[in-house]
C-alpha cells in the first residue's frame, strides 16, 4: 500500500513538472504584460514546490511497531493503623513562647506556655525564679513542653541592668531551666542588647516636651536635648511656634523590640530662625566625651544652668513678696518648681562642703567648686545616697531630691550661684566654655561630624511633627 502510495505521488509531480515546463515555453513565445522578475519568480516558487514535493520522505517502508509486554505484581498495603499508633507513641515537644507585660498571674502564665507539671510548678516557684518570671523587667518567656504537658525547658530574658547615658554597661540576662535525671538545674547568662540609631523631627507649636511627645522623642532624649542646648537657648522663655529640631539618638533592642533609649548623639535646633548644632565626640582611647558644634567647639559649659531636670521657674532672682513674712526681701536665688522626688544635679564639679540641715533652707547642700564659687541646693526631701561631706562630685551628678523642707510652701528647689559669698543672679551670670576638640583628634572629629550631619539630613525627610 506505500509502495502504490508513492508511486501515485511520482505521477502527480511529474504531471506538475511538465504542466510547469510548458507555462515556461508559452511565457517565451507570448509573454504576458507582466515584468520579468516577477515570472521567473513564480516559476521559480513552482519548481521550488516541486522539489520540495520529491522530499517528503524517503522510498522505505514504514517499521514495524515494538512489542508490548505487561507486567502484574501485587503490592502489600501500608499499615496505616499501625503507622497512626507509630506517630501517637512518637516523643514530641511543643515550643511555646509568650511575651510578657507584667500582668500575668503565676498560674495564668504557665497555663499560657502550656505546662501542665507539678514538680516544675513546684521548682519555679522557689527562690528569684517566680519573681523574675512576673516582673516587667522580663520581656520573653519561651517554654518546651511534651505532649502531656511536662516540662522540659524554660527560658527567660530579661534587663538586668540600667541604661547609662553611654549604653556601655547595658545588658540583658538570659535564664534556663532545664530538666534532668536528678530534676531542675537553672543557669544564666548575660546577653548584651542591640545598638541602633534612629532619627527623629519635630516642630514647636507650645513646649519642647509637647513636640517631643509628637515627634516620638523618648522624655531621656528630650531632657539631652534640653541640656545640650541650655547654654544658648532658655527652654522656658525663648522658644517660638514653628522652633524646629533634628535628632538622632540610640536605642538598645531585645530579641528585636525597643527596651531602653541611650544618648543623644547628634541635633540641630533652629529658635528664632537660629540654627544650632552638636554632635557628641569621644576621642579614641578616651573614657568620657562631650557635645561639640560641627566645627569643633565645646558646647559644654562650667556650670549647668538647670540643676534639675527642665521644669519651671516659680520665683526669680531679685526683690519678691516673701511667703512667710509677707514683706519684700531680696530673693537671693531661683526657685524651680518641680514634682516632689525630681533628682537634683550638681551645677558643675566640685567638692561638699555642707550636707545637712538648716533654718530657712530645710535640707540643703552647698557645693565649693573652682575660682571660689559655691553653689546652694535647698528644700531637699532627702540627699543621694552616699553624699557627704568632702565628698567630690562631678557636673551632673545626682545630689538629691525636690522636696518641701524648711520655709517652702510647695515642693521645688531653691538654687543659689555664689562668688567669693556673694549671691549673683545663676541665670544671667556668665559661664566660662569649656576647651575645644584637640588638635590631634581634629581628623577623627571631622569624621564623626559628616556622619552626624548625615543622620540629621535624613531626620529633616521625615514630615515634621507638632505638639498640640
Amino acid at each position: 500500500m506505500t509502495q502504490s502510495f508513492f508511486g501515485a505521488l511520482r505521477a502527480s509531480v511529474a504531471e506538475y513538472a511538465g504542466w510547469c515546463v510548458g507555462r515556461w515555453l508559452e511565457f517565451r513565445s507570448n509573454p504576458p504584460h507582466v515584468s520579468t522578475p516577477v515570472r521567473v519568480a513564480a516559476l521559480l516558487v513552482s519548481g521550488t514546490a516541486a522539489a520540495a514535493a520529491f522530499g517528503v520522505a524517503p522510498m522505505i517502508a514504514d517499521e514495524a511497531p515494538p512489542p508490548v509486554h505487561t507486567l502484574v505484581q501485587e503490592l502489600a498495603l501500608p499499615q496505616l493503623p499501625q503507622q497512626a499508633q507509630a506517630i501517637d507513641d512518637a516523643d514530641t515537644t511543643v515550643f511555646h513562647t509568650v511575651r510578657n507585660t507584667g500582668d500575668d498571674t503565676f498560674g495564668g502564665l504557665l497555663a499560657k506556655l502550656g505546662i501542665q507539671d507539678t514538680e516544675a510548678t513546684r521548682y519555679l516557684r522557689t527562690g528569684a525564679l517566680a519573681q523574675q518570671l512576673l516582673s516587667r523587667n522580663t520581656r520573653f518567656v519561651s517554654a518546651e513542653t511534651r505532649d502531656d504537658g511536662s516540662l522540659e525547658s524554660l527560658r527567660l530574658r530579661s534587663l538586668q541592668s540600667a541604661l547609662g547615658t553611654d549604653g556601655s554597661t547595658v545588658l540583658a540576662s538570659e535564664t534556663v531551666v532545664t530538666r534532668t535525671a536528678q530534676g531542675f538545674t537553672t543557669q544564666e547568662a548575660a546577653v548584651p542588647l542591640q545598638r541602633q540609631v534612629q532619627v527623629a523631627r519635630g516642630v514647636i507649636r507650645y513646649t519642647l516636651f509637647g513636640a517631643a511627645d509628637e515627634a516620638g522623642l523618648p522624655d531621656s532624649v528630650t531632657t539631652q536635648l534640653a541640656d545640650v542646648f541650655s547654654g544658648d537657648i532658655d527652654f522656658r522663655s525663648d522658644l517660638r511656634r514653628g522652633d524646629e529640631f533634628q535628632v538622632a539618638y540610640e536605642v538598645y533592642t531585645l530579641d528585636g523590640e525597643p527596651v531602653r533609649a541611650g544618648r543623644l548623639l547628634a541635633a540641630r535646633f533652629v529658635n528664632a530662625g537660629h540654627a544650632y548644632q552638636a554632635v557628641w565626640y569621644q576621642p579614641q582611647g578616651a573614657t568620657s566625651g562631650g557635645y561639640y558644634s560641627f566645627d569643633g567647639k565645646s558646647l559644654k559649659r562650667a556650670f549647668l544652668r538647670d540643676p534639675v531636670q527642665f521644669t519651671r521657674i516659680s520665683s526669680g532672682y531679685g526683690m519678691r513678696l516673701h511667703p512667710f513674712s509677707h514683706q519684700w526681701k531680696q530673693h537671693k536665688g531661683v526657685d524651680f518648681a518641680a514634682p516632689m522626688g525630681t533628682p537634683i544635679r550638681a551645677a558643675s564639679d566640685g567638692v561638699i562642703r555642707f550636707a545637712g540641715t538648716q533654718r530657712g533652707y530645710g535640707n540643703v547642700i552647698m557645693i565649693d567648686h573652682r575660682g571660689g564659687i559655691t553653689t546652694v541646693y535647698g528644700h531637699m526631701r532627702n540627699f543621694a545616697a552616699g553624699v557627704h561631706v568632702g565628698e567630690h562630685v562631678d557636673q551632673g551628678d545626682v545630689i538629691g531630691y525636690v522636696g518641701q523642707t524648711g520655709w517652702a510652701t510647695g515642693p521645688h528647689l531653691h538654687y543659689e550661684f555664689r562668688e567669693h559669698g556673694v549671691t549673683v543672679n545663676p541665670m544671667t551670670v556668665a559661664l566660662p566654655d569649656a576647651a575645644p576638640v584637640a588638635a590631634a583628634n581634629l581628623p577623627q572629629f571631622e569624621q564623626v561630624s559628616q556622619i552626624a550631619q548625615h543622620r540629621l539630613a535624613l531626620a529633616t525627610q521625615i514630615v515634621a511633627a507638632s505638639a498640640r
